[in-house]
């Protein structure tokens, strides 16, 4: 993606770069210290070793103009990395598993001041950044549940603390298995995967994403059901988390919150049934910077190094 603001052969002040790293791709955002923007990506090739994949992104840094003077690297990673700066588990990726991530982002970027987080938890904060919200929900729908919290306008409980999982918060003890070996945690139930895998049940026969649109759109049995399960899922864990810190508003994002609209109104609907006097439940919004949040999260995280 070339810049729109970028003139040719022109000169960047110091500034910041923003990295989301995904599973199959990895997109680039620097913010020049001149008020330029340059973003870029590229495509991760076959699962490989972390060291060839690492090569990979080098040789793209190389090549991207707005990586070549940065003060500080923002990256949003979707691996579960633990204190010690190893990555603990990245199914995506699994040959990531136990690469020293600290040191690595550092030899990308000698000189430069570097720090990652969950690609949830930067959402958050790009999110609650778009909306002027200092306290602020967020969560993603897509193939897993993802999310993140802003309290006072900073992350919760923050990147040396972990990422906020609320995908992995259990609402059901007898429900069903989810792919970190637990029962019945959020992502088990009320992500896209989840959802089409019981609109299948529903219906006998297999269900696509497509399908369940169109099936919603007529108002089929079995499509509005499957969305009513995913509902009332997602409105427990917000409710539950509401409870305990009280944000003013919760951002539905993730490809798979994006392309059915009748989501968020459906989750308002149980949220609300959720309520208790004297505690009313916060607002649900659609998200506001759709794919990009991670990304703009990341070098939101720069600017604050």
């Amino acid at each position: 993606m070339p810049a729109a603001d970028r003139q040719p052969g022109a000169a960047s002040a110091p500034g910041c770069l923003g990295i989301d790293v995904g599973g199959t791709k990895v997109a680039f955002r620097a913010d020049g210290g001149d008020g330029r923007t340059e973003e870029s990506s590229f495509t991760w090739g076959p699962h490989r070793d972390a060291g060839r994949d690492l090569a990979d992104l080098a040789a793209h840094l190389r090549e991207f103009p707005g990586a070549a003077d940065v003060r500080a690297v923002g990256v949003a990673m979707p691996a579960t990395v633990g204190p010690d700066e190893r990555v603990t588990a990245w199914p995506s990726r699994p040959a990531w598993t136990g690469l020293a991530l600290g040191p690595a982002l550092r030899e990308l970027f000698p000189g430069a001041r570097v720090a990652w987080a969950d690609d949830g938890d930067l959402g958050a904060l790009a999110e609650a950044d778009a909306a002027g919200c200092p306290n602020l929900l967020y969560v993603g729908v897509g193939t897993g549940i993802g999310g993140g919290l802003v309290l006072n306008g900073a992350l919760c409980p923050g990147p040396a603390r972990g990422s906020f999982e609320i995908g992995h918060l259990v609402i059901d003890r007898d429900g069903p298995p989810c792919v970190c070996g637990r029962h019945g945690c959020l992502q088990a139930t009320a992500s896209g995967p989840a959802t089409l895998a019981h609109a299948t049940a529903l219906r006998g026969t297999p269900v696509t994403f497509g399908e369940l649109r169109r099936g919603l759109s007529d108002q089929r049995p079995w499509a509005v059901a499957a969305l009513d399960r995913t509902a009332r899922a997602l409105a427990a864990a917000i409710a539950g988390v509401a409870e305990l810190v009280h944000p003013e508003r919760v951002v539905l994002g993730g490809g798979f919150a994006e392309g059915i609209p009748a989501l968020p109104h459906t989750l308002t609907t149980h949220l609300a049934a959720l309520s208790r006097p004297g505690h009313p439940t916060p607002p649900v919004t659609p998200a506001r910077l759709g794919g990009l949040s991670s990304l703009r999260g990341a070098v939101l995280l720069a600017r604050q190094l």
